[in-house]
């Protein structure tokens, strides 16, 4: 069983705009919790691509990455992800080969295959350029190709980019993306922060497939996971209750600002809708730092409570669901406490929790690392409680 001391955490962010902000200040916002977090001591910081929704703010992905690389100093800073139909593989290693220019060894590039927008907002970024989720293994070879060392006879070169090798991740939500990481021996990036059913199959496939390559001898895997801390179990409810308003918001196809919390969701939404939201954060956590200690019969305040296996309930909104039992839990809920809700009290973040998963052992173990990041110390500070969206990396 892996130790929480031998993950690394990091966060992912999506810029929301509240209901009462603007972008600016969701930029801005962004850029104070990267700064944030890095203090903490956390490994990496991605923002994803989204376009056509007001309660987003990260679109520009590569221009917000150098935003943030600039105003932080060791922090690795990525897109998680670029929706690579929507792009030209050229212009995507032209932006990430001049941003590892500006600050290298800290820049990571996850793609994903979904355009990350409605169709008529695809159409519209692609115009007269011919290209689909069809096309992702392809367009995936010629950005490697791109951001690789120059071949003879090659014709088409990104500058900056060319031989910069910047680390690339496949990000997916199905089981196509695991599939193909597999395959290329590249590591593995698993939205389980929205699409938690898919998340044992996809991790099985990618590992029982997985074929080493120059960048990775192991399977490495990220998961996304959805979790929220306070300084209470009440507290941390309350402020959930923004992030369902989100998600309520998304199934009816309305506005997605983020919304201040509310005492009760029970007049905002209908059962179906209840279940639907439950669903889309079926990984989520939730609590205050008192709970795991003393559910597991020790005090907060003692080595036997420091030590206790943390009982973490699984988000189920206005409905409360059965504890599980997680060994990493409590040093995760303990480091993690309160300055989440302190700091941002209507925005929740997904995390990120890395590990490298050897093709023979479980979910949770730990194995080789990716050999194009640092053997810096795992990172301890509790990630876990706080991305804009929810994210957890497994590693």
């Amino acid at each position: 069983m892996t130790r929480l001391s031998d993950i690394r955490f990091s966060t992912l962010d999506l810029a929301p705009i509240r209901d009462d902000g603007n972008p600016a200040q969701a930029l801005h916002a962004s850029l104070a919790l990267a700064q944030h977090v890095e203090r903490l001591g956390f490994e990496r910081f991605w923002v994803a691509e989204h376009h056509n929704m007001d309660g987003i703010a990260s679109s520009a992905t590569a221009v917000l990455i150098g935003y943030l690389a600039g105003g932080t100093s060791r922090i690795r800073v990525g897109a998680g992800g670029v929706m690579l139909p929507n792009h030209s593989p050229l212009v995507i290693a032209e932006q990430f080969g001049t941003l590892e220019a500006l600050y290298p060894g800290r820049i990571d590039l996850g793609l994903g295959r979904a355009p990350g927008a409605d169709q008529f907002t695809a159409r519209a970024l692609r115009r007269d350029r011919l290209g689909s989720a069809e096309d992702f293994p392809s367009d995936v070879e010629e950005l490697e190709l791109l951001l690789g060392p120059r071949q003879e006879g090659q014709r088409v070169i990104a500058m900056p980019g060319v031989d910069s090798r910047v680390p690339i991740w496949l990000l997916g939500s199905s089981l196509f993306s695991a599939q193909l990481a597999a395959a290329k021996g590249q590591p593995y990036a698993f939205a389980s922060h929205f699409a938690p059913r898919y998340v044992h199959e996809a991790i099985r496939l990618y590992r029982e497939n997985f074929k080493p390559s120059a960048v990775l001898d192991k399977p490495y895997v990220m998961l996304g996971v959805p979790l929220l801390a306070a300084d209470s179990d009440e507290r941390a409810e309350y402020l959930a209750t923004s992030v369902f308003q989100r998600i309520l918001a998304l199934i009816r196809g309305q506005s997605l600002v983020m919304r201040p919390p509310v005492r009760s969701m029970k007049d905002l939404w209908l059962p179906h809708e209840q279940e639907a939201v439950g669903s889309f954060l079926g990984m989520a956590v939730i609590g205050g730092p008192e709970k795991g200690p003393r559910a597991a019969g020790g005090d907060p305040g003692t080595d036997r409570g420091r030590r206790a296996d943390l009982h973490l309930r699984l988000l189920r909104p206005g409905r409360p669901a059965p504890l599980v039992r997680d060994r990493r839990g409590l040093a995760l809920k303990g480091m993690a406490h309160g300055w989440w809700a302190k700091a941002h009290p209507t925005r929740l973040e997904p995390i990120l929790q890395e590990q490298a998963l050897p093709a023979t052992r479980g979910l949770h173990d730990a194995g080789h690392r990716h050999r194009t990041t640092p053997l810096s110390p795992w990172v301890r500070a509790g990630v876990r409680a706080g991305l804009h969206r929810p994210w957890i990396v497994v590693g």
